[in-house]
């Protein structure tokens, strides 16, 4: 098992002991500061995602805003280009279906769809992360694929990256691959950390 490994069963195992309520408290918080949050206030086309396995679930939030002077995508895994995401308009009420993963994503597809870039924020899950921003995901890479485009010399600021964990899912210090795309910033219930130059 390597570091990595070892530091994801970790840090699972720790968001599934949270007892509950002290979740839902946690979670509100990181939802109120998320909601005042100038990134999130001037974004016009959003994109979260459905909360799972003890996630801090954006869910409630994105709910209130949907239509309301935003657009609100979910990520669904990219028919054509296997590891990467596309992102799905949905409003309240819009049916969702598990994908092959057991991620809950939206039925509707064609002009629905908008690729990374269109949009303005996107709320980002994770496991773990540092003061730096960067982020510890599940292992399958998509995030970092979908927004591989960032790295180039020519990056683009647009879409911001906006994690959201609890304040135990901070670690130390990551040690990030080429490939790996860091946030611009990360709200946990505590205090908000920003990429360095962000």
């Amino acid at each position: 098992m390597t570091d990595q490994q070892a530091l994801r069963r970790r840090l699972k195992q720790l968001r599934r002991s949270l007892p509950t309520r002290q979740a839902i408290q946690a979670q509100n918080r990181v939802l109120h500061r998320l909601q005042r949050h100038t990134w999130f206030r001037r974004a016009q086309r959003v994109a979260g995602y459905v909360g799972s396995n003890g996630e801090i679930d954006p869910m409630p939030l994105l709910a209130r805003v949907a239509g309301r002077n935003k657009r609100v995508y979910l990520p669904v895994l990219h028919p054509f280009r296997e590891g990467r995401l596309w992102f799905c308009e949905w409003r309240p009420g819009d049916h969702l279906h598990p994908n092959r993963f057991g991620i809950a994503e939206p039925t509707r597809r064609g002009a629905h769809m908008r690729p990374a870039r269109a949009l303005d924020l996107v709320i980002v899950p994770m496991l773990g992360f540092d003061e730096a921003c960067n982020r510890l995901g599940m292992g399958g890479g998509y995030y970092d694929r979908t927004f591989a485009f960032r790295l180039r010399p020519q990056r683009t600021r647009r879409p911001l990256l906006l994690g959201v964990a609890y304040e135990f899912q901070r670690v130390e210090r990551l040690d990030p691959q080429r490939w790996d795309v860091a946030l611009d910033a990360i709200v946990t219930e505590r205090r908000l950390y920003r990429r360095p130059g962000i």
